[in-house]
């Protein structure tokens, strides 16, 4: 049997969440999930940009038209609304099988001390307790079943600290031992945890850290091949294509430029 009959198989009419999934890794693990599994799927896409989910949507619907989807607009920082929105999913979408916690953020690349208030409370608040919260509404649905995959994006920057980075290497390395915990946790059930740890990879993630400035962030990927969210998502898709017992627990993933957070080759400028 071939690798992707396998992978379809494996996939075939799971019902996944994947928060953040308007652009960037989150559409790219939706689009990788819908062609691995032929269309024989249910995403539940969230996102905060109702315009970019609904592009996203229509285009899936285009190319694979057997895919159930249902989209909705879904904040991971509002804790007061993960509880009511994962209990009033539509009855084809509740019994959800895979959780992929792909939302998050870095704002700023300030030094202790000089951090907006803000910038801290939004890194935390999505990265962290977002990813927490989601987590917890949806454990309860896994545990009645004993199955259940739960898939967290990480950083490079959870495992090796940067200047600038401070609050945004801090939250990457709470999911990091969040996850570690939760595994120990479910040892005895059939629910996997699954982290990927990407490194750089060119989406809007600069853009956003830099609130908007094109020029700073084109300047973090001048010199270099970044890795797309295609490659990102393919890593993911492969985890939860594994046999039922066998967990890729941590996926540390970079370009061959990058050899850690702060260990970086790029090129010269030609003249």
């Amino acid at each position: 049997m071939s690798f992707g009959k396998k992978a379809a198989e494996r996939l075939a009419n799971k019902i996944i969440l994947i928060t953040g999934a308007s652009s960037g890794i989150g559409e790219a693990t939706a689009r990788e999930i819908a062609s691995a599994a032929n269309g024989n799927i249910s995403l539940i896409l969230t996102a905060r940009r109702q315009d970019r989910l609904s592009k996203v949507q229509d285009s899936l619907l285009k190319d694979f038209p057997s895919l159930k989807i249902h989209s909705a607009i879904f904040d991971v920082t509002k804790k007061e609304g993960i509880k009511p929105f994962i209990s009033g999913l539509p009855k084809d979408f509740a019994d959800i099988d895979v959780l992929i916690n792909n939302a998050g953020k870095a704002l700023g690349k300030a030094n202790v001390g000089e951090i907006e208030d803000e910038d801290i409370d939004g890194m935390f608040q999505t990265n962290v307790l977002g990813l927490i919260n989601l987590t917890q509404a949806v454990l309860p649905i896994f545990k009645a079943k004993n199955s259940g995959d739960i898939v967290n994006i990480g950083s490079i920057a959870g495992r090796d600290p940067y200047p600038g980075g401070a609050i945004y290497c801090a939250s990457k390395a709470a999911v990091k031992f969040f996850s570690h915990s939760l595994r120990k946790e479910l040892i005895n059930t059939k629910i996997r945890v699954l982290e990927v740890d990407p490194g750089a990879v060119l989406t809007e993630f600069s853009l956003v850290r830099f609130k908007g400035d094109q020029s700073q962030a084109d300047s973090v990927y001048e010199g270099t091949t970044p890795l797309g969210p295609e490659d990102i998502a393919e890593v993911i898709v492969f985890g939860l294509t594994r046999k039922q017992n066998t967990v890729i627990a941590e996926t540390l993933v970079f370009p061959q430029h990058q050899a850690s957070a702060s260990h970086v080759y790029k090129a010269p400028k030609k003249e």
